[in-house]
């Protein structure tokens, strides 16, 4: 392989790592950012059991704030602004 075709493909290569590395970082940033979203969902839930009056069990406080889902968590804080009690927002209390 002659001197110049190496340096292309060493250049070609360099520049596909930096691509690969740059798109890991975006990928590292959106997961960041989704896990930020799912933890303030998560806390709104609690701040509106709270404000309601409403007592939340540490079974059922952990089981809020791993809950990952944005749909399920949207749900929950819209139950939980109108329930009155516990039970009637989460599905179940598995």
């Amino acid at each position: 392989m002659s001197a110049e075709i190496r340096a292309w493909f060493e250049e070609y290569e360099r520049k596909l790592r930096a691509e690969e590395r740059k798109e890991g970082r975006r990928e590292g940033l959106n997961e960041g950012r989704n896990e930020g979203r799912a933890e303030e969902a998560a806390r709104a839930v609690l701040t509106a059991l709270r404000v309601r009056g409403i007592a939340v069990p540490d079974a059922a406080r952990e089981r809020i704030l791993a809950e990952k889902d944005p749909e399920t968590l949207e749900r929950w804080l819209e139950r939980a602004i109108v329930a009155a009690s516990l039970a009637e927002v989460l599905d179940t209390l598995s």
